[in-house]
């Protein structure tokens, strides 16, 4: 007797990602309504992206000012400002200081200060961040947010990406919200920064960026809302899971920051300027200028240990 043939099986008999209606607040629950008296705000979407106006950087900063800044940080996780023409390394510096202390990236090439990355990318150098991910995720302390300049840029191409990573979490399932509460990941710079290392490079630098845990869920240190934190390149193991539960829930979980509906994208002009939160978004610089040259300088703000 034949065996009756299978039913033919589809994609969405099991959705990685639901179509349909997102939820997509700006801010946590219960979050008081934001007001501006300095700065002047435009959405660039209703939940993450703004741009700012009325405000030039590469003057004095102050409190009133840097606390809307924080402020409209906090609320909208990446903001821009465009035709910032007389922002030298010093302003750079100032500016990120309203959140905190720079930290040096041990990977990247130093600008004009030991702070400050420059980032030249051409037919030489070719981009290598197209890839979600939030910067140094690797580090104990991961940084709390960047400020980046364009100093050079393409005559087309060369925008960058945000994905906002407390929507990525409020659109888990309920069950896998459950699944993944208190669980640990590690997190590691040598698959991707070490590729490009010798093992000897590699020993030399181990004293001192071991691996490091970070919970898979993370209370935002400033805002208190829950994000997601995982991302592709840095995000190596869930602690606890087999390897092969790992990299199954791994990959289901770093989908969350592909959608579209989570994103805002920036066209960059020389002289603007982007500001987000680390810990609140991750990015993706979308490497589709090549030979072109693009030049960007990048000071992170050192952060605190999650929890």
């Amino acid at each position: 007797m034949a065996t009756p043939a299978a039913a033919p099986t589809s994609i969405l008999d099991k959705p990685l990602i639901h179509f349909g209606r997102r939820v997509l607040d700006r801010t946590a629950p219960g979050t008081p309504q934001a007001s501006y008296r300095i700065l002047e705000l435009s959405p660039l979407t209703p939940h993450i992206g703004a741009e700012i106006s009325g405000v030039d950087l590469s003057g004095p900063i102050g409190d009133d000012l840097g606390e809307e800044l924080r402020q409209a940080l906090s609320e909208w996780k990446v903001v821009f400002f465009r035709d910032q023409h007389n922002f030298g390394p010093e302003h750079h510096l100032a500016l990120a200081a309203v959140w905190g202390e720079p930290e040096a990236n041990p990977f990247f090439p130093k600008g004009d200060t030991a702070s400050v990355s420059r980032l030249a990318k051409d037919a030489m150098a070719v981009g290598n961040e197209n890839i979600w991910h939030s910067d140094h995720s690797f580090m104990a302390a991961p940084a709390l947010g960047s400020v980046l300049r364009a100093v050079e840029v393409p005559p087309a191409g060369g925008d960058t990406m945000w994905a906002d990573m407390g929507a990525a979490y409020d659109n888990l399932s309920e069950e896998m919200k459950a699944r993944i509460e208190g669980l640990t990941a590690e997190h590691d710079w040598v698959p991707t920064w070490g590729s490009f290392m010798t093992e000897e490079q590699i020993a030399g630098l181990r004293m001192t960026l071991p691996v490091v845990e970070h919970p898979v869920v993370v209370r935002h240190p400033r805002t208190g809302r829950k994000v997601l934190y995982v991302n592709e390149p840095f995000t190596t193991r869930i602690v606890g899971l087999s390897d092969a539960e790992s990299r199954e829930l791994l990959h289901e979980l770093v989908l969350q920051a592909r959608i579209p509906e989570f994103q805002v994208r920036f066209r960059w002009q020389p002289d603007s300027v982007a500001i987000w939160d680390n810990i609140a978004v991750q990015h993706y610089a979308i490497n589709d200028y090549y030979p072109q040259r693009r030049v960007m300088e990048r000071i992170a703000i050192a952060g605190v240990p999650l929890s």
